[in-house]
């Protein structure tokens, strides 16, 4: 999820997986999977920006480990 503005200056969190494209006309419109078109203060860059982070973030952090619990094949619990 990344944390966005509605023009109104509601913030708001959406899930980035499911942004199809984005456009500066000059506000920014994105464009979701499913066709909805939502509008946003921030920049295209901006957008492009934490969609990118959250991307990272989602394949590079490791899911939390439960005591004892192995985490994966190969791994001997704690």
């Amino acid at each position: 999820m990344i944390k966005l503005t509605h023009l109104s200056g509601e913030v708001f969190l959406l899930n980035a997986d499911l942004i199809q494209y984005v456009e500066a006309r000059p506000d920014t419109f994105i464009t979701l999977t499913n066709g909805q078109r939502i509008v946003v203060a921030e920049s295209m860059d901006e957008v492009l920006r934490r969609a990118v982070a959250y991307q990272q973030a989602k394949y590079l952090i490791p899911p939390p480990q439960r005591q004892g619990v192995p985490s994966g094949p190969g791994d001997s619990p704690s």
